[in-house]
Order: C-alpha cells, then structure tokens, then sequence
C-alpha cells in the first residue's frame, strides 16, 4: 500500500511523480503526493510538513543523495522506525505495542497488514475510532499481498476475518488526549530543543528523542471513569475537567481536559478559564494566615451584606450568602466549613485584597485578578484547574510550591540526558499557614460543604467546594498529603446554568466532590495512609472585623445587587473609594473601621448542614 515497487525503481518514481504534478496543476494545489518511500524519509526526517511544490522538488533531490549513501534495506528500516502509525506511535516498534501489545518482531501478517494501512492516513484508519474504515482498508493491504505473492487468496481471507484492536495500550498514553497534546506543545515551546519554530518541530518528530513524563495510565483511567460514571446524561451540555498533581513533586499524574480530544481540542484543565466560586477561599484563608489571623478568629458572616463603595460601582457593594441564608458570626473555621459568602467579603476587606492578590501568585495563579474588586474572595473571576490544583498541591506540601510539569527528562537517540526535572520546593508561605489551613479544609470534608468528598478507611483529606454565579461553574479543590486534585463542571463553551442535571442543582459539594472521590479513593488504592501535619495557633481568637453595615438597604429575607443565591457573589470589579465615611479608612478595596484594642465576647453560630 505504500510504495509496491520501492526495490525496483530509483529514488524517485518519475512516472507517479509526473502523475501527481499533472493532477496538482490541474487542481492548482498539492492534492497528490506521488512520493517513494525514499521521497517519504526524505520529507519526515528533513524537510518541514508544507505542502508545496517547490518542497516536492527539493524532496526529490534530496531523495536522489539519500540513495547514493543508503542501500535500500537501510532506507526502508529508517522509514519504518520513523513514520508516524497514529495514537502517538512513532515507529512501527511503537505501533506494534500501543495496538496489539506485541514486539515488532511477533507480528502476524495480519496485524502487520493492518498497520500498513494506517501510514496513509492514521486518523481516518485508525482501528479503535473508525473500525470500519480501517477494516476496508486493511482488506486493501492484504489484497496487495496476495497480487505480490506473499499470500494465498485463502490466507488473505483467513487474515480478513481476524478481529481488529479495540483498544489501545494502556501503557502508553493516545495522542488523542490532553495529556499528550500538552507534553507535545511543551516541548514545541522548549528553547532547548531549537531556536526556531522548525528545528523544534524536526527534533520531536524526527530526532530520535525520549521523552519521559509524569503520566500514570492508572490515575488517567481512574479519573476518565470517575468523570464518565458520575456525570448524568445531560445531552452533551455538562462535563467536567480534571487535573491531579503529585503534592511533593508537581508532578501531573492525571489530566481530563473536556469531553473528548477527538472532538473538542481545547484543554479545559490547562487552557480554560472559569470563575472558580468558593474555592477560591482557600488562597484568601491562606492570605489571611499569612497575615496574623487564626482559626478561632471570629468574623460577622451574616447577610445579606453590603459594604460602602464610594467613588466605585455599584455603591454600595451587595451580596448574599449560600441560598440566602442569614448566617451570623463565627470563627474562620466555622465560616469556611459553612462557605460563608458575606463572611469571607468581610475577611478580604480586612486582611487586604492586594495581600491576597500576592498569596495568589505565590500559590501560581498566574491569571489575570483585580486588587480592586471586592467579589474576589468568592472567586468572581477566571483560573486554570491545573493552576488550582497545583496551589491546592502546595499546602498539601507543608506551604512549598512546585510548578505542575508534565516532562520528567528528555534524552537524545544515544541514550543522553538532554533535560533533567528537578523540583523546585520553593518555600511560598509559611507551614505553620499550611498547617493550619489544613485543619480548617479537613474540618470542611468531615462534616462542612465537601462531605461528599470523604475518603474510605478514614484517609485524611481537605478541600474547599465553589460553584460561581446562577451554578454556571462547580468545583471541588483538595488534597491528601501525597496528590492535590481540582475537578471543574461546567459547559465547554459558555457559562450556562446548571439548575437540573440528573435532577438537581450542581454545586461544588454534588458532582464535582463526587468525582473527586471517585478517582481520589482509586488513585490512593496502594498508598499509605497518611496524616496530615497537626499545629497550633499562636494565639487565642478574637474579633477581626469592623466594616460599616448597610444591611438596612436591602431586604433581609433575600439577595440584591450584586450577589445571588449561591455559592459566590457579585462579578462586577469594583474600584478602590476616593474617600471613606468618617471613622473609616480605606483598604484595598472599600473601607472599613479599624480593628478595636479590645475585642467583645465571641458569639457561638451553628454551622448549617
């Protein structure tokens, strides 16, 4: 199928070659390709993948010196090691191993057949996706034989019956997958590899490398069938992304980046944005540790709330907890594990929405957030899941951060190390904050809003449930002491209201902690069980907050302004007041009255169910 009569001609088939050229100038574009096998290893070893008829030129000179150096043996062997079989596999020692799990050399000719026939086109004959396409064209391959002599009609037709892969090695990972598309664009992006965009793509595809990765076959079939089994049918509308780091590494074990690589190139889990709600309380609690305030600190989380705004927008800035529920005050523990909407407003206004910016970065958010909005503690803005799991991976890590990486070591074809991974372990925040966090988000999973999230045989875990504005996002972020693990729920293309998927409402504590179970309590099936750090705050709680209160303004039964019954409030960006009332002071955004030297009796609120 490719190149029948490659030992009998020379390095060009001048009779396909002018067959081709005739049929490209009558389409006036390269349609045919013409090419000998020579032509072939010429074009992916040399030359780049354009489609030109000045490359088929310079490809047919090059194939004529190729053939003066190489004999034909030589040529075809480097071919078959180099040509790409689809799935990710390079080389036809690959190809035997991702489809049938074999050494090249324990081939049938059936097998050999069918992979024959992928070279043409690996996509449109690939045997697992297009099972019908690949067996016609296999029949073709066999066909070939039996006119070459290598096969009887009878043995043909015997092969024909033979049943076609299913499934792929899990051994090594598909490239239609998130996971291979991000090493791949990685190592395109990498200096290292070649100054220009076409050395970099010749030393991938053609140079021989090794590449090593953080992927683990089990933790990726763990997390695609968490996510499959756990999501109802909805149509299509819904799915949900994954991204599980190694916690002293940053090593990326797992990535589910959307419904389906096939169909749906774009990676959720790397390149999506989505308003992360509540979850994003994990950094302002970080922030706030980092800053002086303990557990037992007790904070107004009552609302509905709203706060002053001068010379911002809206005026005042209005928001609501969970379900409009009133809530009352609390410690920061408590108003954590009942994801206290007006509480943790309130905790941003007084630790500075600027030091939370800062612990963000720290952490590795890198996408774009405004100091000057007072709905940033509950996360009416954009984050990457790969981002949230790596800053949930840090505080798993007793506060030290490691970038998540997908590339573990690349060597060159003789075996020598080109790029090594090393860990940074950069110290970010303090493991006293750590620690304490810790306690908190463990407090949430045993019996807060992510309960759903419990892991079998009493294994440690913490995290912080988020669902944004109207449930158009749903999330759990959460972490034992060796994986941190984000798991987004949404609609691929737009933010759309998940008011009825299987029934019910989606918050970050229904589907998404579901599925972080699932693959969590999988993944750590051969794990130790391992304790988390314990600690002490440096000192007794006391009260925190003194924020002007214009609760007066709004209806105490319900929402307003900004803020809706759910999980997070406003997303509209506020802008830091020109002036403040008298008795207060401006922050980093809004203003409030400075904390007292003597703080009133703390007041013991009820956590919801």
């Amino acid at each position: 199928v490719e190149d029948e009569n490659f030992y009998d001609h020379g390095p060009v088939d001048l009779r396909s070659t002018v067959r081709a050229l005739f049929e490209n100038v009558s389409a006036g574009d390269v349609e045919q390709g013409g090419s000998t096998i020579t032509q072939q290893l010429v074009k992916i070893s040399l030359l780049s993948p354009e489609q030109s008829l000045n490359r088929k030129l310079r490809e047919a000179v090059l194939a004529v010196q190729l053939e003066r150096e190489l004999t034909k043996d030589q040529i075809l062997r480097r071919y078959l090691n180099s040509v790409y079989f689809g799935g990710g596999a390079y080389g036809v020692q690959a190809a035997a191993e991702l489809y049938f799990d074999k050494d090249v050399g324990d081939l049938g000719w059936g097998e050999a057949a069918m992979l024959a026939s992928l070279i043409q086109n690996p996509v449109g004959y690939d045997p697992v996706l297009r099972p019908d396409q690949a067996r016609e064209r296999r029949r073709v391959a066999l066909q070939r034989l039996v006119e070459t002599g290598n096969l009887t009609q009878a043995e043909a037709d015997f092969y024909d019956l033979a049943p076609l892969p299913t499934v792929r090695n899990q051994a090594l990972p598909s490239a239609n997958d998130y996971f291979i598309e991000e090493v791949k664009q990685r190592l395109l992006d990498d200096p290292n590899l070649g100054a220009t965009e076409e050395e970099r793509y010749n030393a991938v595809f053609r140079g021989g490398l090794r590449i090593y990765t953080t992927y683990s076959p089990q933790a990726q079939y763990y997390a695609l069938l968490a996510r499959n089994s756990r999501i109802p049918e909805n149509g299509g509308r819904f799915t949900a992304a994954l991204a599980s780091v190694e916690a002293g590494t940053g090593a990326v074990r797992a990535l589910v980046g959307g419904p389906g690589f096939d169909n749906y190139k774009y990676n959720l889990a790397t390149q999506g944005m989505r308003q992360p709600g509540s979850s994003f309380k994990m950094i302002v609690l970080m922030a706030a540790l980092e800053n002086g305030i303990v557990p037992d600190d007790n904070v107004d989380g009552s609302g509905p709330c709203s706060f002053a705004n001068p010379g911002g927008a809206p005026d005042p800035y209005v928001a609501t907890n969970f379900g409009g529920g009133r809530g009352g005050r609390g410690t920061i523990t408590s108003l954590t594990t009942s994801s206290s909407n007006c509480g943790y407003l309130r905790l941003g206004q007084v630790v500075g929405l600027d030091k939370v910016v800062e612990t963000a970065r720290r952490l590795g958010i890198t996408t774009p957030l405004n100091p000057n909005a007072l709905s940033m503690p509950i996360g009416a803005f954009e984050v990457h899941p790969i981002e949230m799991a790596g800053m949930a991976a840090a505080i798993a890590n007793r506060g030290r951060y490691n970038e998540p990486y997908f590339i573990e070591r690349i060597e060159d074809r003789h075996g020598n190390v080109i790029e090594q991974h090393t860990p940074e372990n950069r110290q970010v925040v303090s493991e006293q904050s750590a620690c304490l966090e810790t306690q908190i988000l463990e407090a949430n999973v045993r019996g807060g809003t992510g309960t759903a999230a419990q892991l079998p045989d009493g294994r440690p875990a913490a995290g912080k449930t988020g669902t944004a504005q109207n449930f158009g996002d749903a999330w759990f972020v959460g972490y034992t002491a060796q994986l941190a693990t984000a798991v987004w729920m949404g609609n691929a293309e737009a933010r759309v209201p998940m008011t009825s998927v299987g029934g019910r409402s989606v918050t970050g504590g229904s589907y998404p902690a579901e599925i972080w179970h699932d693959f969590m309590a999988a993944a750590h099936t051969l794990a130790p069980i391992e304790a988390f750090p314990q600690c002490d705050a440096t000192r007794p709680g006391r009260t925190v907050d003194r924020i002007p209160d214009f609760s007066d303004l709004v209806d105490g039964g319900g929402g307003g302004g900004g803020g809706g019954p759910v999980d997070d409030g406003a997303t509209t960006p506020q802008s830091v007041p020109a002036t403040c009332p008298p008795g207060f002071v401006p922050a980093a955004a809004g203003c409030y009255r400075p904390v007292p030297t003597t703080a009133p009796d703390p007041v013991t609120v009820t956590v919801p169910p």
